[in-house]
């Protein structure tokens, strides 16, 4: 289990004075001012169209999966972790990825939207080091319209690190990383870790 103090590091960071707007569905989004030209090229620019809708679960109320996760290194294949897989995001912490030091890399995440738009979608991560914060990461990923039989996934490359290098930074690292929205609703959260050497393993 993560820690409280884990917890508390793993909230997103608010802009002063900002609101979250009304909520609209779909439907209403595509009827909205449909003769606004400027209003029509945001909303094409959201990816609302009139392309049919992906089929869903309507048991599912999720409104954001996290299909996988990937590890990208320069030179090397993909590391992927399905996440349909039953027991795959227990297993990420008790085994870590291998990252050689100095090795540029980042993470990559696929997933679909389903039921409603999704607002603000944030990616956060703090990584530890023998119990000591040494890390704390925000990434905005966007608005999102629900998937459609043209577009069934998206996909998030997000920002390339490169692994810290010389015997003090060669160990083992704990992380703690979460997909929450503008209203602080969850989607997914888990715990990592990783594994920095002198060479690949």
């Amino acid at each position: 289990m993560a820690s409280s103090s884990a917890d508390d590091d793993l909230v997103a960071s608010k802009t002063e004075g900002f609101k979250v707007g009304e909520k609209k569905t779909v439907e209403e989004y595509a009827k909205l001012d449909q003769n606004d030209e400027s209003l029509n090229r945001w909303k094409a620019s959201l990816g609302i169209s009139d392309s049919a809708p992906l089929a869903v679960d309507p048991s599912d109320q999720r409104r954001c999966v996290i299909q996988s996760l990937a590890l990208e290194v320069q030179g090397r294949p993909d590391i992927v972790v399905d996440l349909n897989t039953p027991g795959s995001v227990e297993k990420l912490k008790s085994k870590p990825f291998t990252i050689k030091e100095g090795a540029q890399f980042r993470m990559k995440a696929i997933f679909r939207v389903q039921h409603d738009v999704l607002s603000g979608l944030k990616y956060l991560q703090v990584v530890k080091r023998k119990g000591i914060r040494v890390g704390k990461d925000e990434e905005m990923i966007g608005s999102f319209p629900p998937n459609t039989k043209d577009k069934p996934t998206y996909e998030k490359k997000f920002a390339q690190e490169e692994a810290p290098s010389g015997m003090m930074a060669r160990g083992h690292y704990d992380a703690v990383s979460k997909f929450v929205d503008d209203d602080d609703h969850t989607h997914l959260k888990f715990e990592w870790s990783f594994d920095i050497t002198k060479e690949w393993k």
